[in-house]
């Protein structure tokens, strides 16, 4: 596993992280927790040490799952969770009000079983807060110690301007993948230049990178509804993204390794990523994704990767 420090903190965070989106059981189908949490115990086993949860994941089911599975290994793991933003039935509401950051907060502590959260994020932008009065109150409750350093997620230039003038921030969470490259225009200079960690998000594009659909899924049953996040599932898109991964899988054969390992490498390798974040629904997941960080695409293969993601990217309906 490669380890990247991220600047001005003490953190080493693996190049590898796992998402546990899927672990609340409410948008990535039904997953088993007991196999969920035998997926972190074998990535974290297998070198990746940055888990990233957050309270909108199954209502917090996520960050209990994510709780039992680091009894007696928390010294071994970094936990990234968020604020901002919880489950009303099946819609994500987004609130950053100081009450609700950190009712979030001593939810998360709770459902955790930590006494401190190690990065804690900002999940989505609330327009109907200002965000200092969301600053004044994260900054008492690191204060109080109950986490050790503010990231943000989902934030474009202008949030991040504004949040830095108020606020020490180490890293944002952006969307990041061969089918979702918009960051590389603006944000991974700005990144790079301010010296703040990238933790991407999305690596896999939903799944649909891993090359294990052979057809277009359905995705109407059993709680399955990461199309509606990911539009790379959709009809018209279908047919465009094949054609890339046809590309992965030919270079995933050269190297003897899976098309979901080529995409993560390919992701971890590009300029201004810290970490990828990958989900895992077991350890047989949970290990390859790990095993992802332990070779080097050559210059070739990641310019020809980068090469047919641009084409297919300009003609994705999004």
């Amino acid at each position: 596993m490669q380890y990247r420090e991220i600047a001005g903190t003490d953190l080493k965070v693996s190049a590898v992280g796992l998402g546990t989106w899927a672990y609340g059981n409410d948008t990535f189908g039904r997953v088993d927790d007991q196999k969920s949490i035998q997926a972190i115990k074998t990535a974290v086993f297998s070198g990746i040490n940055l888990i990233d949860t957050a309270p909108a994941y199954g209502d917090g089911h996520a960050e209990k799952i994510v709780g039992k599975a680091i009894k007696g290994i928390k010294d071994q793991v970094i936990i990234a969770s968020k604020c901002g933003t919880y489950r009303d039935g099946s819609k994500y509401i987004r609130d950053l009000s100081p009450a609700r950051i950190r009712k979030d907060l001593e939810l998360s502590l709770d459902r955790l079983e930590v006494e401190e959260i190690d990065i804690y994020q900002i999940h989505w932008p609330d327009p109907d807060t200002p965000l200092e009065e969301s600053i004044e109150e994260l900054k008492k409750l690191k204060n109080e110690g109950k986490f050790k350093y503010l990231a943000v997620c989902n934030f474009d230039i202008n949030l991040l301007d504004k949040i830095r003038e108020l606020a020490d921030i180490i890293s944002l969470q952006p969307q990041y993948s061969l089918l979702k490259r918009d960051i590389e225009a603006k944000i991974i200079p700005y990144l790079i230049e301010h010296q703040l960690a990238a933790i991407s998000y999305g690596t896999l594009g939903g799944g649909i990178l891993s090359g294990k659909y052979k057809k277009r899924p359905d995705f109407s049953s059993d709680k399955e509804n990461r199309d509606s996040f990911y539009p790379f599932f959709k009809k018209e898109n279908w047919g465009l993204v094949q054609k890339l991964i046809k590309v992965i899988e030919e270079i995933a054969a050269a190297n003897r390794k899976t098309p979901a390992q080529v995409a993560i490498n390919w992701a971890i390798n590009r300029a201004g990523i810290t970490t990828a974040l990958v989900g895992a629904k077991n350890k047989k997941q949970a290990a390859e994704n790990a095993g992802a960080a332990e070779f080097n695409l050559s210059e070739k293969e990641m310019e020809l990767l980068t090469e047919k993601s641009d084409q297919i990217i300009s003609k994705l309906e999004l």
